[in-house]
């Protein structure tokens, strides 16, 4: 099944882009909450390229790393990938309220179809209020 959370950055596409695809930004907004952060991030952003972010519970009790392949990249409007037997596609458009960005995904079977909206939706609402500052 087909996951989609959306938001709407005010900032240019270029800064949202960037923001969204360098490793020095993403462990600044990538967690869903609090108690968590990514410790490290990689990005190769091409077609074949691999990215992975190491992505723990503050306290030490728990973590992984969420990792993949690029399978499509189009500067300031996709990056589609694949991560393990699932893929996920982050779709970027000026609109005159800002970018916005989907991001449509394959669900799993560990966590609910609630649980993984609100968790991916949570970690798009940190990056648009870290790329807004």
């Amino acid at each position: 099944m087909k996951i989609v959370v959306e938001t709407t950055v005010s900032a240019p596409i270029e800064k949202v882009w960037h923001t969204y695809s360098s490793p020095e930004h993403i462990v600044k907004w990538n967690a869903a909450s609090d108690d968590w952060h990514t410790t490290s991030s990689s990005v190769d952003l091409r077609v074949g390229g691999n990215f992975s972010s190491r992505m723990e519970a503050k306290d030490g009790s728990f973590g992984f790393d969420f990792a993949g392949t690029y399978t499509k990249v189009i500067e300031n409007e996709l990056i589609e990938y694949a991560f393990g037997d699932r893929t996920a596609q982050v779709h970027f458009s000026d609109t005159s309220d800002g970018v916005k960005v989907k991001v449509e995904f394959e669900s799993e079977e560990t966590h609910s179809i609630e649980q993984q909206q609100q968790g991916w939706q949570a970690i798009l609402d940190s990056f648009k209020r870290y790329t807004e500052k």
